[in-house]
Order: C-alpha cells, then structure tokens, then sequence
C-alpha cells in the first residue's frame, strides 16, 4: 500500500497488523528472548525490536511489567510478549515446554558464545544495562554463555550483544 510509513517490510505493507503477527507465527522460530526487568532500561525496546528482525516470536518480560517501549519502535505489537511476575514463574514456564534458558553475560563464568553449539529451541537471557542477570537468574539458568571480546573494555551495550547473539542462533540455525 503507497503510503503505509510503518517499519514494516514490503510484502506486509498495507496488511493488518494480527495478519501480520499470523503470518509470522506460521514461519516459526526456536528462539526465544527473555529479559530480567529490573529497570525501565531503554534497551529492553532495542531488543524487541532487534528480536523482531531476527523472527523471534516471543518475548518474555521478567520482573516489572513496565519497560521502555520507545526503542521498540511499534514491533511489540507484531511479535507475542510474556509477562513473569518472578523468575520461578518465568522457568517454570519454560519447564514445562522443555525449552533450555541459557543466560548471555560477561559477569560470570561462563563459555564462549562463538564456541557453543546453541539448541534450535531455546530461550536466550539478558540482564539490564550496568546490573546485568541476577544471580538467583544465573543460577536458575541451565548455561551461561559470554561473548568473546578482544579490546579493553570488558562488555558491550546489553542491546548490542543481544543482536550479536540472536545472529549467533540464527547463522547456528537459518
């Protein structure tokens, strides 16, 4: 449709947004993000919107049900969102559909990022900027993976390196 400005790509302009969501959803994908809301991060809304570009189809929001949506730029409304109250509710969900969570942080000891071999069905964690995942998060996760990094500072922006990631499953699995 002329004159559709939505940040959408060609093949859905002019469509409603729930055919939109339908059309995605029938394309699948195994990845999952999650994020421990503990802030009202900006970032969180650049992972949305850095998980919609990559076919993620859910997201899960653990901690405060409010976040920063300015970064999203309106791709919420095109993938599904989960809310947890508590981390105990948000592995018990992923439990009960054997879906591994595998935290992505520098703050820890962990493995490489580049040298894993990620599952097709999984739900990748991130912490907020500057606090990064609880360690009662970390601790309920099944691994800790880091991204390797060869300059001075010890981490990258949380949004940054959930894109890095998020490519990682995807050359891993696309």
């Amino acid at each position: 449709m002329l004159g559709d400005t939505r940040n959408v790509l060609n093949e859905f302009k002019g469509k409603d947004g729930s055919d939109i969501v339908d059309e995605l959803d029938r394309r699948t994908c195994g990845l999952e993000i999650a994020c421990e809301n503990t802030l009202r991060d900006f970032n969180m809304g650049s992972i949305v919107r850095t998980a919609n570009a990559f076919g993620v189809r859910h997201v899960h929001v653990v901690g405060r049900r409010q976040w920063n949506k300015r970064g999203a730029m309106a791709t919420d409304t095109y993938l599904h969102v989960h809310y947890h109250p508590t981390i105990e509710a948000f592995i018990s969900a992923m439990r009960d559909r054997s879906v591994p969570v595998i935290a992505i942080e520098n703050n820890r000891t962990s493995d490489s990022l580049q040298r894993a071999e990620l599952p097709e069905q999984v739900c990748l964690v991130f912490g907020q900027e500057g606090p990064g995942l609880s360690d009662e998060f970390i601790a309920a996760c099944d691994q800790v993976l880091h991204i390797d990094q060869y300059g001075s500072t010890r981490s990258i922006n949380v949004g940054h390196a959930a894109a890095v990631a998020m490519y990682e499953w995807s050359r891993q699995h696309r």
